[in-house]
């Protein structure tokens, strides 16, 4: 059985902070269930659907995780990625999963020199 996308995103941002250190990486907590109170207050206040996970400010990183097995964009993120890439000019890391997410952001590390 895969692990949930919490833990897949937990394991992440521990080993990203232990192999960049003094890059930050923080979380955008849209998703998750919430009491209807509480989720209207963060709408009003700005939550948006379908915005990455993760994101990574030094390098314009967005990272958004996934389950390694059956996790699947929404319209929203489609739309958000699409917007992050190609208005922006950010980047977009979709992970499948720990070693995924893992391997594309090394890639991009590479990149960022």
């Amino acid at each position: 059985m895969a692990d949930s996308e919490h833990v897949e995103q937990r394991r992440l941002v521990q080993w990203f902070r232990q192999t960049f250190a003094g890059v930050r990486i923080f979380s955008i907590p849209n998703g998750g269930h919430r009491h209807l109170s509480v989720a209207a207050k963060l709408k009003a206040e700005g939550a948006t659907s379908g915005v990455p996970d993760l994101y990574v400010p030094q390098w314009r990183l967005w990272i958004e995780m996934k389950r390694s097995t059956g996790g699947r964009l929404s319209k929203a993120q489609i739309d958000w990625i699409d917007y992050l890439t190609t208005v922006c000019g950010d980047d977009v890391v979709v992970g499948a999963g720990f070693d995924d997410a893992r391997e594309k952001i090394l890639e991009i590390a590479q990149k960022k020199g």
